[in-house]
C-alpha cells in the first residue's frame, strides 16, 4: 500500500481516493457490495440532524394543533379569554414535551425507526407533561379557568396523534435509509475476526442506520486480511483521517477490546479531531456494564468514546439563528459597509473586497470575504507573512478597519452562504504561521477546531486573543479557547459571545 501524502490533513482529490482504494486491491464495486454502504444513494442525502430537528418541531406543533381541535369541538371557537388563559399553558406544555422526548433520546434515527419501542416513552412523557400542568393549575389556584374534559381529551388525542405520526415517520425514515439517503457512513477501525463479527451483527440488525464503507487497520498479516465479511481494508490508521474527511464519514466503529487501553488511548488521540461520532464496539467484550452505559446502533451495543459537536438538531438551530441574525445585521450595517467601500476605492485602486482561501469545517477550503485593507499589489493571499504594527502593505483606511474588525463585515455574506457561522473558531489562512511554524505544526490539536464551522467572532476573540499570532503561545491560547467553545456550545453561549464582541473590539492593542 502506498504511503500517505505529505500533508495528512488536506482534502484528497477524487483521483487520489480511487488510487488509495485501488492500492488496497479493491474496486469501488467492492465497496458498494450489497448496496452497503450507499455512497451515492438514490437522491440527495438527508441530514439526520435535519430529520431530528424537524420531528421535534412537528411534534410540538402537533400538541398545539390538537389543543385547538379539542377546544373547537368541545368548547367552541377561540375567544379573547381563550387566547389569554389557554394559550400560555398550551405553549409551555408543547415545549416541555419536546424537552422530555429529547432527554429520552427519541429524536435519533434509530428511535424514529422503532415506533413500537417509542410509544411507552412517548406516553410517559405526555403523562409527565400533563401531570406538571395539573400541578401548576392546582397549586396556582386557577383550576376554575380550565375545562377538565378539555385537558383529558387533549392528552388522549395528543397521544393518539403522536403515535400515528411516529409510525408514519418510521415508514418515511425506513425508505430514506434503504435508499441510502439517511444512513450514517461508518468506518470499522480494526480488522480481522472481531470486525467480521461486528459487521455480521450490524447487518442482521433490522433497525441499523449505518452503511459500512470499509476497514482501516495497521496490521498487515493473516490476522487482518484485505477483505473482511465482504468489505475491503482501505488503509492504515494514519490514512484514516484524510479518507474520513474526504468521504464525509459520520461514524468510526472501533473493534479493539477494552483491555487494550494503551492502543485505545493512542487511537483516541489521533481520531478525536475528526467531526465524527466515535464508538467502541461492545459486541465481543467479555466485561459487561449496566445497560444504561451503552448506546445502540440497531440492536448492537457500543460504548461512546467521542460525540461530534452540535448533534441532535443543534446544528440546525445554530444555522437558523445564523441566517436570521446575519440577515438583520446586513440590513443594519449596510450604510457602514457602503461608506467603507467608498473610502477604500478613493484611497487606492483595486477591488473593494479581498477573497482569501481559509480552512473551514472538516478542513475544507472556503473562500472568505473581507474588505481589502492592503494595497492591491502587496496583498498576501496565503497570509504567509503576518501583518505587523505599521506594516507598509496596509493602507490608511486599512489600518482603521483592521483595528476595529470592520474589514470582517463582508463575512456576513459567508454566513448566508453557509460556509461560516456568526460564532465559532476564527478561520485561518492556509499558510498562517506562528514563530515561523504553520499553525497545525505549532499546536498538535489545531485541526480539532475544524469540527464545527468557523465563525466571524468567537470565544477566543472576546477573551483577548485576537489580532497578531506571532508566537506559539498566542496560537495555543486561541486553540484552547476554541476547543472550550466547541465542547461547551449552547445557543446562549453564542448570544453571549455576540453581545460581548463589540466591547472586545474596543481593545485594539493586538489588532493591526
Amino acid at each position: 500500500m502506498r504511503n500517505a501524502p505529505d500533508n495528512p490533513h488536506r482534502t484528497i482529490p477524487t483521483n487520489e481516493l480511487e488510487t488509495l482504494i485501488s492500492d488496497a486491491n479493491v474496486t469501488r464495486n467492492d465497496i458498494t457490495k450489497h448496496n452497503k454502504p450507499q455512497l451515492e444513494g438514490k437522491g440527495s442525502r438527508i441530514s439526520a440532524d435535519l430529520v431530528a430537528g424537524s420531528m421535534r418541531v412537528v411534534e410540538a406543533v402537533l400538541l398545539l394543533v390538537m389543543s385547538v381541535v379539542v377546544y373547537a369541538i368541545y368548547l367552541g371557537t377561540y375567544t379573547t379569554d381563550m387566547l389569554m388563559v389557554y394559550t400560555p399553558l398550551v405553549i409551555a406544555a408543547s415545549g416541555l414535551f419536546s424537552v422530555f422526548l429529547h432527554a429520552a433520546k427519541l429524536y435519533s434515527v434509530p428511535a424514529l425507526l422503532q415506533p413500537v419501542k417509542a410509544v411507552p416513552k412517548l406516553t410517559a412523557a405526555l403523562v409527565a407533561v400533563f401531570a406538571a400542568m395539573v400541578a401548576f393549575v392546582f397549586f396556582s389556584k386557577i383550576g376554575e379557568n380550565y375545562s377538565r374534559v378539555w385537558l383529558g381529551s387533549w392528552m388522549l388525542s395528543s397521544l393518539g396523534a403522536a403515535t400515528i405520526l411516529r409510525f408514519a415517520v418510521a415508514r418515511a425514515v425506513q425508505r430514506w435509509t434503504l435508499a441510502g439517503r439517511l444512513n450514517r457512513r461508518a468506518l470499522i477501525v480494526g480488522g480481522g475476526e472481531t470486525a467480521a463479527r461486528l459487521i455480521k451483527a450490524l447487518e442482521s440488525s433490522k433497525n441499523s442506520d449505518v452503511s459500512i464503507v470499509g476497514i482501516f487497520d495497521d496490521r498487515d498479516d493473516e490476522r487482518s486480511p484485505g477483505m473482511v465479511a465482504g468489505y475491503p481494508k482501505l488503509g492504515t490508521i494514519d490514512q484514516l483521517e484524510q479518507f474520513a474527511r474526504s468521504m464525509r464519514i459520520d461514524l468510526l466503529l472501533i473493534t479493539l477490546p477494552v483491555q487494550a487501553e494503551s492502543r485505545l488511548i493512542e487511537l483516541a488521540r489521533k481520531l478525536w479531531i475528526l467531526p465524527v461520532d466515535i464508538r467502541l464496539s461492545a459486541n465481543s467484550q467479555i466485561l459487561r456494564y449496566s445497560p444504561r452505559a451503552y448506546s445502540y446502533i440497531g440492536d448492537v451495543a457500543f460504548l461512546d468514546i467521542f460525540d461530534r459537536p452540535l448533534g441532535d438538531g443543534q446544528s440546525m438551530i445554530k444555522t437558523l439563528t445564523d441566517k436570521v441574525l446575519a440577515s438583520i445585521a446586513l440590513v443594519l450595517v449596510s450604510p457602514v459597509m457602503l461608506l467603507i467601500a467608498i473610502a477604500i476605492k478613493l484611497e487606492s485602486s483595486g477591488a473593494v473586497l479581498f477573497k482569501q482561501k481559509r480552512y473551514g469545517f472538516n478542513n475544507e477550503l472556503v473562500e472568505v470575504y473581507k474588505f481589502r485593507s492592503m494595497y492591491t499589489d502587496r496583498c498576501d493571499e496565503d497570509a504567509a507573512q503576518l501583518v505587523t504594527r505599521d506594516d507598509s502593505r496596509v493602507t490608511r483606511i486599512g489600518r482603521f478597519i483592521r483595528a476595529t474588525s470592520l474589514d470582517e463585515l463582508p463575512q456576513l455574506f459567508n454566513v448566508l452562504q453557509g460556509n461560516l457561522s456568526l460564532v465559532g473558531p476564527r478561520p485561518h489562512a492556509t499558510q498562517a504561521k506562528a514563530d515561523n511554524a504553520l499553525y497545525q505544526e505549532a499546536v498538535e490539536s489545531y485541526y480539532a477546531r475544524h469540527r464545527v464551522k468557523p465563525g466571524i467572532t468567537g470565544w477566543a476573540q472576546i477573551n483577548g486573543w485576537r489580532g497578531e499570532t506571532d508566537t506559539v503561545e498566542k496560537i495555543q491560547q486561541r486553540v484552547e479557547h476554541d476547543l472550550y467553545y466547541i465542547e461547551n456550545w449552547s445557543l446562549m453561549l453564542d448570544l453571549y459571545i455576540l453581545m460581548r464582541t463589540p466591547f472586545a473590539l474596543l481593545n485594539t492593542d493586538q489588532a493591526y
